[in-house]
């Protein structure tokens, strides 16, 4: 077998073409809980702490010196991790309330009877049958 038509029968199967769908739809949902917890989240949590600002929060480790362009100031920028931090907990309950739902329905599903096996044939049935495979013989 070809590579190529391996290849393309391995990008056919339905579950890699679903993992795609979910990595763009994951990417995208992304930005909105960026957005969130940027432009939403932190602005009332900044205003509760006295108007403090998350996103410029910094540990200066060498200041810059306006006098001397070669020395850039160095900093430890743990608001905007905190920030990230808050993302990565809105996602992770996200994902973890999605799980659950598809759990519920999975289990919904398993625990529904499977469908009752055909009765079994009458005697009146049988012996029809077994003159129908007589006569066919013949």
């Amino acid at each position: 077998m070809s590579m190529v038509k391996e290849f393309r029968e391995f990008i056919a199967r339905g579950n890699v073409i679903d993992l795609a769908v979910g990595v763009i739809i994951g990417a995208a949902f992304n930005g909105i809980v960026k957005s969130l917890v940027d432009q939403v989240i932190m602005p009332p949590i900044g205003l509760l702490t006295g108007g403090l600002d998350f996103s410029k929060l910094e540990w200066v480790l060498r200041p810059e010196d306006p006098a001397t362009e070669a020395i850039e100031k160095v900093s430890v920028q743990y608001g905007a991790f905190i920030n990230t931090l808050i993302q990565f907990f809105i996602v992770a309950m996200v994902v973890f309330l999605l799980v659950k739902v598809v759990n519920g329905i999975r289990r919904a599903d398993a625990a529904e009877p499977a469908p009752a096996a055909p009765p079994a044939p009458t005697p009146e049935e049988k012996l029809l049958t077994e003159i129908r495979d007589l006569l066919a013989k013949t």
